[in-house]
């Protein structure tokens, strides 16, 4: 950061490189670019720097900036980090406390706002900011304000740089859709192109790089090491950066992929398939395919014993757009057919006919005349109702929680839940799900949770018999 601030003192209009993250990002010529990385990694000030290096350049009052926070009582921190640096290095430069901008002597302007949903952005809608930078970019659980306030990332003035800039750490509600925009796509300082053409890559900052926190607080380090202690996973993301893992989980402390995920093997023929539905049209729908075990263990290397009454998942499908949480809205008769066709691929593969299974309730509700549950049965799709019964919901999470348990730690009295790799999607979103802030036993319903339902459902038919049997009892 001193090299930082000696480059911006100096100016001459050409940027002074030094070592480190921090400038690969200030230098970076791609126009989408994130900066992650571990705790006190300084990410906010480069952030800022990245914006600064380009006032007094010529650009003049074209040269816009807009700074977002999810709410306003978060700007409060980069607000006072720019009352550290910009007087320091623009003497001249005016705050406007009440609109919060900062003016500069040639007419630049950064302006310091917020965007928690989608109707924030209509107070940006129409705005020209060539500059538009995001702090904290996990916080958001989705991608559509991050890529509907992309439209105002312009100018009129050709001679003007675009960028679209972000920084997070790892974990938060956007970890998913964070991860599989820039991460997935290859390591740090990678370009990837995407189907429009336009270019954006990610890069990694280090504790160490912060050398002024670490010279105000030579134990810092020492520190975040104590307060993980224990805690591999904390210290990982809080300490390395590291995206393999996620904090504060519905599933943290019970998730462990290297022992839940299975490589496929010959299924027993006793051993049960079925199969479960959440519907979805806007959001994504999903069917979940479990073999449960009934005791008789399967045959092959590395495989664990699994315990009667313990569910595999291998296989599902997805209907989403590729986008994060975006469903692709099939049909009734495009969703039936799709079933019936992995329903006979499964049947090829393990020889097991597929057992109809329960699905998400308001497939019956009807509506015109009809409803989604009996389209589907026209087509050859039929479907169980799913348990609902007063508590159902947070019962079924404890039952995923249960077996998840059960599974990681090796217990042989209490049935595990496995998974094979072709379950991708409920790999990729069951370690994302994060609870309810104001209900802690619950998921928070906002997040991709699909195939965290269909799985409840699957796992928790047994509720509904043993209902049925006290009923009848």
């Amino acid at each position: 950061m001193a090299a930082m601030m000696n480059a911006l003192k100096k100016r001459n209009d050409i940027w002074k490189p030094y070592p480190g993250s921090q400038t690969r990002f200030l230098q970076c010529p791609v126009w989408e670019v994130l900066l992650h990385g571990p705790r006190g990694g300084g990410k906010t000030d480069v952030l800022l720097m990245d914006y600064l290096q380009d006032v007094g350049t010529g650009l003049g009052p074209d040269w816009r900036g807009l700074l977002l926070r999810e709410a306003t009582t978060e700007l409060e921190d980069v607000i006072a980090k720019t009352k550290k640096w910009i007087p320091q290095i623009f003497p001249s430069a005016k705050y406007n406390g009440s609109k919060k901008v900062w003016t500069f002597e040639k007419g630049e302007t950064l302006k310091l706002s917020y965007a928690r949903t989608l109707d924030d952005y209509w107070q940006y809608h129409g705005h020209e900011y060539p500059w538009i930078g995001w702090e904290e970019l996990t916080n958001w659980p989705f991608s559509d304000l991050y890529l509907q306030v992309m439209s105002c990332n312009r100018s009129s003035n050709p001679d003007v740089p675009k960028k679209y800039r972000a920084t997070c750490n790892p974990s938060g509600p956007g970890n998913g859709w964070v991860k599989e925009r820039f991460i997935d796509n290859g390591p740090q300082g990678k370009i990837f192109t995407d189907k429009q053409g336009q270019r954006r890559t990610h890069i990694q900052s280090l504790l160490t790089e912060n050398t002024i926190l670490l010279k105000a607080d030579p134990t810092y380090h020492a520190k975040l090491m104590a307060l993980t202690e224990g805690n591999k996973m904390l210290r990982d993301a809080w300490i390395l950066g590291s995206w393999d893992l996620v904090i504060g989980g519905f599933f943290t402390d019970v998730w462990d992929k290297k022992k839940q995920v299975l490589e496929p093997f010959e299924i027993p023929k006793s051993w049960r398939l079925i199969r479960s539905f959440d519907w979805g049209s806007s959001k994504p729908w999903a069917v979940t395919y479990g073999v449960e075990a009934n005791g008789e263990q399967p045959v092959g290397e590395g495989i664990p014993y699994i315990p009667k009454g313990s569910m595999i998942i291998i296989n599902e499908i997805y209907g989403w757009t590729g986008k994060v949480n975006e469903g692709d809205q099939a049909t009734s008769q495009e969703i039936a057919e799709r079933v019936v066709e992995v329903d006979k691929a499964l049947f090829t593969e393990y020889g097991l006919k597929c057992y109809v299974g329960p699905a998400d309730t308001s497939i019956w509700e009807v509506r015109d005349g009809s409803s989604i549950g009996n389209n589907l049965a026209i087509h050859g799709c039929h479907w169980t109702r799913a348990y609902k019964g007063s508590g159902s919901r947070i019962a079924g999470w404890a039952l995923i929680r249960q077996m998840l348990n059960a599974s990681k730690k090796g217990t042989l009295e209490t049935p595990h839940l496995y998974f094979f790799a072709a379950a991708r999607h409920h790999l990729r979103t069951l370690p994302m799900l994060q609870r309810d802030a104001k209900k802690p036993e619950d998921v928070d319903t906002d997040l991709e949770d699909h195939c965290g339902d269909a799985l409840r459902y699957l796992l928790s038919r047994k509720m509904m018999a043993m209902t049925r049997r006290k009923v009848n009892n």
